[in-house]
């Protein structure tokens, strides 16, 4: 008798085993946790469940697609035999053990794997086994040596890619601040966000495997201006009908916003693009850090000079120049190699989400090898000049004079070190701030400094050269210095008493015309209010040092600060023209308001799944009401982003807002809070806790 027909071989389940590939792909955190998450270039496992046994020459194929329509030759399906061995070139799936009806696979990525989010199949023979929410997300692997994204030190790669907290700086040279933010990256939905850029930015499923190429597009997704991407850019001080950036304290919530909605979520400045690029890379496997420069200059004529207008009463002018020096700036490095560059532009690489110059016709920035900017080599790939004149560009300040019914222009002083300070960045495992100026340029002055700019100066449009080399000024005649002084804090709501100061270090009798001015500026020097001005001239015969009061009433900014929706600074410009030698000084400084601080109490430790009490407690110490005021708090891992209304705190009360807290992860975890109001438009606090099991 004729042996009966082996019955077809049927799919009847698939085990993701994800508790295992995810504490060896370091993927654990990720919310998705119904999903597989698994980084490209290392091995993970599936168990697959039959209708029988396995047999010999029984044809199995673990299929992987991406799309609508998914097809070989374009890498958007995946097919791999379990009876075809291994190539580490290429997707492969081998058989690791049989038991019974039971087989364990074990599945191969190349390091160069396009990232994405693949559907999975099973065929045998003419049966196609679909679950339809088995998904394998693919990211960047920092852990693997092939790839091109691989970072060497561990302890880097907890921070620059494990870490879901930071800090952004913000401020002044004179007075940085570091606010604390929350990244994210493992938060629900922020993956499928992730995910559902990388669709949105066209680019071909073979592309997808450079993080160049990702890092660029990102630059461009994370803000809306081309494409609808995810923060809608406002520096217009009126934040109606969204959410002040002042009033973020993290990415997740705008992520997770823009993700549900597909539109894009108002409103951000730099630092809120910078942190949800953080987020986006970080997520994606790449491993990243935001980026703060103070004294950042934006050259839109590409000849590394900025220039500021002031008028005869030293107060600047906004409306002459696109040119603009900001106090600060904040944008992104990301870790990679670069194969499309030269040898030796591995490493550090500056990317930017905001919006400020278009290239190659969309509003996008980098990725730029930080030693490339160093190096004054601007002609590599991608935005170096733009990059190099932030950190490199010389500040001239002219004066501009009526003469006879005529504007002219009359130079008032050249400073080739005052741009490009403090570069700053989150230290790797501190809760501190790490300058890293030195990875972006050489030493101010240096041989090796000048020898960058001549070198970025010979790349530039050949119009700019005759303005881009800037000489040193002979010393003056006339030794004459300025200087500003004043209360070291300055209280919100108090009258603001400046003294400028003019010494006199020589012999000579000089006459001075000293003009002064101070005005309420944005972060982005954009000019908000003239606060007050004096001009006067001042004999220097027998006076070592001269004073002159700038008293500014405290009614005088208030209606200002309370008006504009941004945090203010104060700008005091001093200009001398000394008449007996026709010599032009000018000192510039900038002083910002303080804050009462805002305290948040809780223990140091809690068990997972265990209420605990949060307070919050804010005392204001200043002498003016803070009106409407709003405490936004949020905690990883523990709740999400809460806004609780306050309303008017009066001089001298003391506010206390509790929260109870049941955390759902281990580890160390942070709890950030920020109030808001009319007057103060964000003071932080933050407190760690560790949740244990």
């Amino acid at each position: 008798m004729s042996q009966p027909a082996a019955s077809s071989l049927k799919t009847l389940g698939v085990d993701l085993l994800q508790k295992q590939n995810a504490g060896l792909h370091h993927t654990e955190e990720y919310h998705e946790n119904t999903s597989l998450i698994v980084r490209r270039g290392q091995v993970f496992q599936l168990k697959l469940t039959f209708d029988r046994e396995l047999k010999d020459n029984d044809k199995v194929v673990v299929q992987l697609s991406v799309g609508e329509k998914p097809m070989e030759s374009n890498e958007t399906l995946l097919l791999m035999n379990l009876r075809s061995g291994q190539d580490s070139r290429c997707w492969c799936a081998n058989i690791s053990n049989t038991n019974g009806k039971e087989c364990l696979v074990t599945v191969t990525s190349p390091a160069d794997a396009a990232v994405g989010k693949y559907f999975l199949s099973v065929k045998t023979g003419s049966h196609i086994y679909s679950p339809g929410n088995k998904v394998v997300y693919v990211l960047f692997n920092p852990w693997c040596e092939a790839d091109t994204v691989f970072m060497p030190n561990d302890t880097e790669r907890l921070e620059y890619v494990l870490s879901d907290t930071g800090y952004i700086y913000v401020g002044s040279v004179q007075n940085i601040v570091g606010r604390p933010w929350n990244f994210g990256q493992f938060e629900e939905d922020v993956l499928d966000s992730c995910m559902y850029l990388l669709d949105k930015s066209k680019l071909k499923h073979k592309v997808r495997k450079d993080p160049v190429i990702v890092s660029r597009a990102m630059s461009a997704l994370v803000n809306s201006n081309d494409d609808s991407g995810v923060l809608f850019g406002n520096w217009s001080g009126i934040y109606t009908g969204g959410t002040s950036p002042m009033a973020w304290t993290g990415s997740a919530l705008i992520l997770q916003k823009y993700y549900k909605t597909k539109k894009p979520i108002c409103f951000g400045q730099c630092w809120v693009f910078s942190g949800v690029l953080t987020t986006v890379m970080r997520c994606l496997g790449i491993p990243a850090r935001s980026v703060s420069n103070f004294a950042s200059a934006h050259d839109t004529e590409e000849n590394l000079k900025v220039d500021i207008y002031l008028n005869e009463r030293g107060e600047k002018l906004d409306d002459m120049t696109s040119d603009s020096v900001w106090n600060f700036h904040v944008w992104n490095d990301v870790w990679m190699k670069r194969p499309d560059l030269p040898q030796g532009f591995d490493g550090w690489q500056a990317v930017d989400a905001t919006p400020q110059e278009i290239s190659q016709g969309v509003y996008q920035c980098g990725p730029c090898p930080l030693k490339a900017i160093r190096s004054g080599e601007v002609y590599l790939l991608y935005d170096s000049k733009f990059v190099f004149a932030e950190v490199n560009a010389d500040r001239v300040f002219w004066q501009v004079k009526n003469v006879n019914g005529k504007q002219k222009l009359v130079k008032l002083r050249e400073e080739s070190k005052a741009i490009g300070k403090s570069i700053s960045t989150k230290a790797v495992g501190k809760n501190t701030r790490e300058d890293i100026t030195a990875q972006y340029k050489f030493p101010e002055g240096s041989p090796e400094e000048r020898k960058a700019v001549e070198k970025a100066c010979s790349y530039l449009n050949s119009s700019n050269l005759a303005v881009c080399h800037s000489t040193t000024p002979p010393p003056l005649q006339a030794g004459i210095q300025l200087e500003v002084e004043g209360e070291k804090a300055l209280w919100l709501g108090n009258p603001i008493n400046l003294n400028i100061i003019a010494k006199n270090s020589s012999a000579g009798a000089w006459t001075i015309n000293l003009v002064a001015s101070c005005q309420l500026q944005c972060y982005t020097g954009k000019v908000e209010a003239n606060l007050g001005s004096i001009k006067q001239i001042v004999q220097t015969e027998s006076k070592p040092v001269i004073q002159l009061p700038l008293n500014i009433a405290a009614d005088d900014y208030m209606k200002t600060v309370t008006s504009v929706e941004d945090e203010l600074l104060l700008k005091v410009n001093i200009i001398a023209e000394i008449q007996e030698t026709n010599e032009k000084l000018t000192d510039e400084l900038t002083l910002t308001f303080q804050y009462p601080p805002l305290k948040v109490e809780m223990p140091e430790t809690a068990k997972i799944n265990e209420d605990f009490t949060c307070s919050f407690i804010f005392k204001n110490t200043l002498c003016i009401p803070l009106e409407k005021c709003k405490l936004h708090v949020e905690g990883l891992g523990i709740f999400k982003m809460e806004t609780i209304d306050q309303g008017d705190i009066m001089p001298g009360r003391i506010i206390k807002s509790q929260i109870i807290c049941a955390p759902n992860k281990t580890g160390e975890k942070k709890i950030v809070a920020k109030l808001t109001s009319n007057q103060v438009k964000g003071i932080s606090g933050e407190k760690m806790i560790t949740i244990t099991a």
